[in-house]
């Protein structure tokens, strides 16, 4: 399955300001959408890392690794605990199934 950015668009979230929500292609916006297990299964490692890590960019985290660091940079975020990062139902869900698909596929 070839994943896309095909737009950003600007969302409301339930309890937080206005954060971007990344929509995809084959799977719909990540904030506002319930990803099936099919669908995230097909990814890759690195497609699963990018986006997982794409949802808590866009609701302020500060990353801390070189590796999040170089995909998406720290401008502008304020969340330094990722536990603390403020996800909708569907993100919180979304990150859920993408940390289990990571699981399961050995991804590091």
């Amino acid at each position: 399955m070839g994943i896309r950015t095909i737009a950003i668009v600007a969302s409301l979230l339930a309890g937080t300001s206005g954060a971007m929500a990344n929509c995809y292609e084959d799977l719909g916006c990540d904030n506002g959408r319930y990803f099936t297990r099919s669908e995230v299964r097909q990814l890759s490692c690195q497609v699963l890392w990018e986006l997982r890590n794409s949802m808590y960019h866009q609701n302020g985290y500060c990353f801390k690794t070189q590796r999040g660091i170089n995909s998406f940079g720290n401008e502008g975020c304020y969340i330094s605990d990722q536990a603390g990062v403020s996800l909708n139902a569907y993100e919180r869900a979304n990150i859920g199934l993408i940390v289990a698909t990571e699981k399961a596929k050995g991804c590091r």
